[in-house]
């Protein structure tokens, strides 16, 4: 069976890597301004009117219904948020501007290259290289039916021009998810070799748990140094 000419697969991988910064895993920043527990949960409910995650998650957004998202599994609030923050300015390869994905891929080195390419051109349009970022690991299990651009590297969706590729990777990611699969698998197109998943379901993303933290630094050239893993790491949020 195929989509558009892309052939679909049926995967099971019991281990793929997502990178977060390390600020998303350390408690809330607003436990420093309440003194006490209702005054957290007021603040926590001021905070929620206008978070993306929580909107989706008690009545859902435009492009993402409540009943998609994920409950009472580890970890949950990062799965949803992967899907209901959504950039319309900016949408990514396979998620258009108000619905978003799970991205990974197999190997971290594959991840420390695509994150460091993206944040590398955030500076580049700053006009500093200067910066130092921490991005834990979060593993997750991904299994099921998936669009497979393995053996098609020269598709148009896996071009480097993104605003020619990035429209044809949404409208691919509409129809597999119309059909009711599960995500897309593709090469890497920022780390030779590598393989990446954009998942397009939270219900999709199984078993997530926090793995290695790595460091990246630049120091005003574009190419950044990479540390890791680190010691010390975040105590996971089991949220």
């Amino acid at each position: 069976m195929c989509i558009a000419g892309v052939p679909i697969v049926t995967i099971a991988y019991p281990t793929t890597v997502r990178l977060v910064t390390t600020a998303r895993l350390r408690a809330s920043v607003l436990a420093s301004l309440a003194d006490g527990a209702d005054e957290l949960a007021l603040l926590a409910e001021i905070e929620g009117a206008t978070s993306a995650r929580q909107m989706a998650q008690d009545k859902g957004i435009s492009g993402l219904a409540a009943n998609e998202l994920v409950y009472d599994v580890p970890h949950a609030h990062f799965i949803n948020a992967s899907f209901a923050y959504a950039r319309p300015q900016q949408p990514n390869r396979f998620n258009g501007a108000y619905r978003g994905a799970w991205y990974a891929a197999l190997l971290v080195e594959t991840c420390l290259a695509e994150v460091g390419f993206h944040l590398t051109g955030f500076l580049a349009a700053a006009g500093r290289f200067v910066a130092v970022v921490d991005y834990a690991e979060m593993l997750s299990s991904l299994a099921g039916a998936y669009l497979d651009l393995r053996s098609l590297p020269a598709h148009p969706a896996l071009g480097s021009d993104t605003t020619t590729a990035y429209p044809i990777g949404n409208r691919l990611a509409d129809a597999a998810r119309a059909e009711g699969l599960n995500g897309v698998i593709y090469p890497s197109v920022r780390h030779p070799g590598g393989t990446c998943f954009a998942a397009l379901r939270p219900a999709a993303v199984q078993s997530v748990r926090q793995g290695d933290v790595y460091r990246m630094t630049w120091k005003g050239d574009p190419a950044p140094v990479i540390e890791g893993p680190l010691a010390n790491a975040p105590a996971p949020d089991r949220a």
